[in-house]
């Protein structure tokens, strides 16, 4: 792998949901360019496709989190789907 295709030595599940969605644009970005040899460009889509992973697995958990804010002491009265789309 050259030093330019390397990803980055964080494991995905330390990063932040920031700092994985930023990851995950620059490797699309790269991807996009075509300028990557196919090696390279394998191992980079597995870094995206565990990125997106995590991204939605944090997604997830935030939508949880405001589903209970919401719910309060309410109960199930106050359950509203979260929109965070």
């Amino acid at each position: 792998m050259t030093a330019k295709a390397k990803p980055e030595a964080v494991q995905v599940d330390q990063l932040s949901f920031e700092a994985a969605l930023k990851e995950l644009e620059q490797i699309v970005g790269r991807l996009e360019q075509g300028e990557v040899d196919l090696e390279d460009s394998i191992q980079l889509y597995e870094r995206g496709q565990a990125l997106k992973a995590h991204c939605e697995k944090k997604l997830k958990a935030a939508e949880g989190r405001l589903e209970k804010i919401v719910l309060g002491a309410k109960g199930p009265e106050g359950v509203e789907p979260a929109d965070i789309g």
